[in-house]
């Protein structure tokens, strides 16, 4: 009977897994020393499911995060991607970013064309996600929602073309913290204890210059013929160090005094578990740096459009960890820091700031570099601004080199009062070596007391514009075998590898609106209350008080004061 029982059992536990069979967790650290001797490291965390959670209802998780599973069966999702991001990446000094975000809390989410009420499904979805991730996306509705038409297409396995199935809001003035990271590492399926995710210390990642987080969810092929599909859960962590964060003002720097921790082992649920070194340099006959332990194993991995160089550390290899039970990369530079010279500009970057006096109008400006030397490209750019601000569209002007630049394709959706927010599209085609102004006027709005928040005199956030663009490539890239690829180039793969695209984001807006004297209400308050009382109480004290009538035949106050004398000396009274 116990063998039958254990046959049983095995047949059940061989049946629950057989749809989890083939998925597989991947981890890898990308460090990137930056011309201006700051250190850029990437962390990607890669999760598949091999189930199509479109179709089947699956009720095993292996390795893929049950609470995210579910979310995407209850909702209907067909993408997800959510950042949470403290500060701004500066293009200038650090160079074309993997994968920029905005300041605060980012969300956009495409649903399947199943769904029926997309607005119903998004309220609920940014509740749950709340919840999740422990932050303030509850505060997402109507007036910070919008639906672009171009500017976000899917980046998985999707055949969807109804832009009304997408959903897209920010939250710039989201401040993230340790409670946003600390439900982001239970995601993952070793947590934080092993693996890469042990240098994760929430002290040295918050004490930095910049710091960006994100969840990207999408189905992917699980073959070349794409006959079956899975389900990808990209879970991502960019942080850049400051040199002198440290007190020493050194440009040295290794794990440990960048983690306070160094590496012991890899998770042992994962497939894939490397550390990549940028050590192509900026020029072919300087060497800035030199990375320690050496590496005998390089690969070229094509990014922004060109071929880097990266020292490949697996950790999953046969007697890595046999010397010592700890892996500290580590990076020197040579020579002083006038050595390095100045950043390379950019290929495409972007700004943008307000301009104007006083608080009824302004003009809002965003300048679009493109320094590339002999090649154009169209760049589709977003502008989400809130209803408080009125856009005057027929102030739109587009500026490069001194003529006018008409965009081939603009999309406008006016705003409503307490209800939606501006939502401009437009796509613009930027000379090679020149620079694009865009400016539109606004006027403020006046708000009603109670719409104002505590710290009014602080300003209000507007969300930065989103700038997509395809930027043409110098060598043809194209890579095939995405499966054995780095984790970092295979977010946005390139069709043909003659482009690679990029998404940059501006910075965001700090607008003064006009502000009431809110000292005024509080002093008639107070004035009000002191009056109230008062007379409230004089009037309380003549209706309640019981009034007694003396009789004066009792001496009067020549009496009390006798016998007050007597009762000193201890006579008795009169």
């Amino acid at each position: 009977m116990a063998a039958v029982w254990a046959v049983v059992v095995c047949a059940v536990l061989v049946t629950g897994v057989s749809g989890t069979a083939g998925d597989s967790f991947q981890e890898e650290l990308l460090l990137t020393p930056l011309r201006s001797g700051d250190i850029a490291a990437t962390f990607q965390f890669r999760t598949r499911l091999d189930s199509d959670l479109r179709r089947e209802k699956v009720s095993h998780y292996r390795l893929f995060p049950k609470v995210l599973g579910q979310v995407i069966s209850q909702y209907s999702i067909q993408e997800l991607h959510l950042f949470f991001t403290q500060g701004f990446w500066r293009t200038r000094s650090w160079g074309q970013p993997l994968l920029q975000a905005p300041a605060g809390a980012e969300l956009w989410v495409w649903f399947q064309d199943s769904v029926t009420d997309v607005d119903k499904n998004w309220k609920e979805l940014t509740n749950i996600l709340s919840g999740i991730f422990c932050a303030s996306l509850n505060f997402i509705d109507s007036t910070n929602t919008v639906t672009p038409t171009a500017s976000f297409k899917p980046l998985g396995l999707a055949n969807v073309t109804d832009h009304h199935l997408l959903r897209y809001a920010t939250l710039p003035r989201e401040i993230v913290c340790t409670e946003n990271l600390t439900p982001w590492k239970k995601l993952l399926p070793c947590g934080s204890k092993v693996g890469l995710a042990s240098l994760l210390e929430a002290e040295r990642l918050y004490y930095s210059s910049y710091h960006s987080q994100s969840v990207h969810i999408r189905p992917i092929c699980r073959d070349p013929d794409c006959s079956k599909v899975s389900w990808e859960l990209r879970q991502s962590l960019t942080v850049v160090f400051d040199m002198y964060t440290n007190g020493q003002g050194k440009r040295d720097w290794s794990l440990f005094k960048m983690f306070a921790r160094t590496v012991t082992e890899p998770c042992p649920l994962a497939t894939q578990s490397k550390i990549y070194v940028d050590s192509s340099g900026y020029d072919k006959e300087l060497d800035l740096f030199e990375v320690t332990p050496p590496s005998y194993l390089e690969e070229q991995v094509p990014v922004h459009g060109d071929q880097r160089i990266y020292t490949v550390y697996d950790l999953l290899k046969p007697g890595f960890f046999n010397t010592s039970r700890n892996l500290n990369v580590a990076l020197r530079w040579k020579g002083s820091s006038a050595d390095s010279g100045q950043p390379r500009p950019p290929v495409f970057h972007a700004e943008r700031y307000v301009s104007g006096y006083g608080l009824q109008t302004g003009v809002i400006n965003t300048m679009i570099y493109n320094n590339h030397p002999y090649r154009a490209f169209p760049v589709m750019i977003l502008e989400t601004v809130p209803w408080y601000l009125r856009l005057y569209v027929h102030t739109l002007t587009i500026i490069t080199k001194g003529k006018e630049n008409k965009p081939s394709y603009i999309h406008y959706v006016p705003a409503k009062d307490r209800q939606r927010p501006h939502l401009l599209e437009m796509l613009i085609q930027l000379p090679p070596n020149s620079i694009t102004k865009i400016s539109i006027q606004f006027e403020r709005a006046l708000l009603k007391w109670t719409e104002y928040p505590p710290d009014p005199n602080h300003g209000f956030y507007i969300s930065p514009s989103v700038l997509s663009v395809l930027i043409p490539s110098v060598k043809n890239l194209k890579t095939n075998k995405l499966e054995e690829s780095s984790l970092f180039s295979t977010l946005f793969p390139s069709s043909d590898g003659s482009s690679y695209f990029m998404r940059l984001y501006t910075e965001p807006l700090l607008v003064n609106l006009p502000t009431p004297d809110f000292s005024m209400p509080y002093n008639v308050i107070c004035l009000t209350c002191t009056v109230v009382a008062v007379g409230y109480g004089s009037f309380y004290n003549l209706l309640t008080r019981t009034f007694q009538v003396e009789d004066s035949k009792q001496g009067g106050l020549a009496k009390k004061i006798a016998n007050l004398i007597r009762r000193l000396r201890g006579v008795p009274p009169l």
